[in-house]
């Protein structure tokens, strides 16, 4: 597996970014994301708990580290880091504590930065499924760099769908002209496949639940980009997961990523089949008093 490089000596100057790393009980994943982060100005671990280990880790590396409890609605904990934590750059970078920079990624950032017009920046991953990084399939991407003060995280009013505190399938909206980064971060889906499986099951209930709230309320379709409307149009169907994979793993070449790329195309495919059957679930059975599903994010593994 190809590991990401940071090299510090070669680029001492401080990038004018702070990092929002929102994690929940991942001690080993913020272990491992920390000592990459020193190019960057400020670092700010945002945790759903007052983990001892993940606040000494923060401490060790110079970083901030802050408590969000959410007790359902808006905001979530990004866009809630990006209000209260008093952040002073001119940029905000979210990243995951699967997420890693490389060199490329920092040096695009020092060519750029100082030299954009752009409210925000569209970034580029290279996914590593099963210890394989996965060269062909869908490209991963999603807006998650942003000049301070331009932009948020889009305004859903979660009740509690689920347990999920933190942006997963929301997008954020900035003020402004969006660019792209193209040199990549590395995600790192390393945790085990029954917590791949258990988090994905979270995420298909609150996409189905939100598909529900959207067909209570159709104007907030307006609210929402083409890429989401043509999503919800389709996701419900029973013929989008084999479209599905028949994008990823042919017509996107997942097939030369050998065992690996097929066990992912089937996975996310599977994916958006429970997402569907969810559908077609709230659609017999609306959930007025179900209780929140739980993730089993930060959980040993």
């Amino acid at each position: 597996m190809d590991k990401p490089q940071v090299d510090h000596a070669a680029s001492p100057a401080l990038l004018p970014v702070t990092v929002i790393l929102p994690v929940r009980r991942e001690p080993a994943q913020v272990a491992d994301v920390l000592p990459l982060l020193g190019t960057f100005e400020r670092v700010i671990v945002v945790e759903s708990t007052d983990d001892p280990v993940t606040r000494e880790l923060a401490s060790r590396h110079g970083a901030d580290f802050r408590v969000f409890s959410w007790a359902g609605g808006y905001p979530k904990k990004r866009t809630w880091a990006a209000r209260k934590c008093d952040v002073t750059t001119p940029w905000i970078l979210f990243l995951d504590a699967d997420e890693r920079p490389t060199t490329g990624f920092i040096e695009e950032l020092r060519r750029t930065l100082p030299q954009t017009d752009a409210a925000g920046f569209w970034l580029t991953y290279d996914m590593v499924f099963l210890g394989r990084r996965l060269r062909f399939g869908i490209p991963q991407r999603k807006l998650a760099l942003m000049r301070t003060g331009a932009g948020a995280y889009e305004p859903i009013d979660d009740p509690g769908w689920t347990d999920l505190d933190m942006e997963v399938h929301e997008h954020l909206v900035v003020d402004g002209a969006v660019g792209v980064i193209r040199a990549p971060l590395v995600h790192l889906d390393c945790k085990t496949i029954d917590a791949y499986v258990r988090r994905h099951n979270t995420y298909a209930t609150w996409e189905a639940r939100r598909h529900a709230a959207l067909s209570n309320k159709p104007e907030r379709w307006r609210e929402l980009t083409l890429r989401q409307r043509v999503k919800y149009r389709l996701v419900g169907s029973p013929v989008f997961p084999p479209l599905y994979f028949v994008l990823q793993y042919f017509l996107r070449l997942g097939f030369l990523d050998g065992g690996v790329g097929a066990r992912f195309a089937l996975l996310k495919a599977g994916y958006f089949a429970q997402v569907g059957a969810k559908i077609a679930e709230e659609r017999m059975h609306p959930p007025a008093a179900r209780p929140p599903v739980t993730t089993g994010i930060g959980a040993p593994r």
